[in-house]
C-alpha cells in the first residue's frame, strides 16, 4: 500500500511543530514527496505551493492579537497533510487503484465470470494466502490463455 509515503508525510507533519521552522524549506521537501506520489499537476501540490505568509498590515494586526494562538500557515499546512495522509490510508496510492482496475478489465476478457468473481473476492479478502489461491485459479487456465493474458498486460 502506501506505508512509506505515509511515513514521509507524517515526518513533514511533525516538522511543522519545530521551533526553527522555515516555510520555504518545508514546502520544498513536501513538494518533492507530493509530486512523486500524486504528480506535478495535483491540487495537493498546488495547495502546498500556495502556502505563504501574508505580511499586510491588517493580517499582521490580526495575527498579533490574542485571538490566534497558532500560526495560521502552519495550521493550514497541517490540515492539508492530514487530509492527504487520510486519503492514502483509506484509498492507497492513486496509481495502484488505476492499475488494479486496468488489470481486472483485461482479465474480464479472458476469464469466465466465475473465475473473475473468485479472484475479486480473494483480492478483497484479508486471507494471508490469497496469492496462492489466485495462483490455483490461474493454474487451471490453458497455457494459451495465460500467454494471451500476459501479453495483453504487458502491452496495455
Amino acid at each position: 500500500m502506501a506505508e512509506n509515503e505515509i511515513v514521509l508525510l507524517k515526518e513533514q507533519l511533525n516538522k511543522l511543530d519545530e521551533k526553527k521552522f522555515d516555510l520555504e524549506a518545508w514546502k520544498n521537501h513536501t513538494l518533492i514527496f507530493l509530486e512523486r506520489i500524486f504528480g506535478v499537476n495535483s491540487t495537493k501540490v498546488q495547495m502546498i505551493k500556495d502556502l505563504r505568509y501574508d505580511y499586510s498590515s491588517w493580517n499582521l494586526r490580526d495575527v498579533s492579537g490574542a485571538g490566534k494562538s497558532k500560526d495560521p500557515v502552519r495550521m493550514q499546512a497541517a490540515e492539508i497533510l492530514e487530509a492527504v495522509i487520510f486519503e492514502l490510508e483509506q484509498l492507497g496510492l492513486p496509481n495502484e487503484a488505476r492499475t488494479n482496475e486496468k488489470l481486472l478489465t483485461l482479465l474480464e476478457d479472458e476469464l469466465t465470470g466465475k473465475q473473475l468473481k473468485e479472484i475479486e473476492k480473494l483480492l478483497n479478502s484479508k486471507s494471508p494466502n490469497k496469492a496462492e489461491k489466485v495462483q490455483e485459479i490461474l493454474d487451471k487456465l490453458k497455457k494459451e490463455d495465460l500467454s494471451l493474458i500476459i501479453s495483453r498486460l504487458l502491452t496495455s
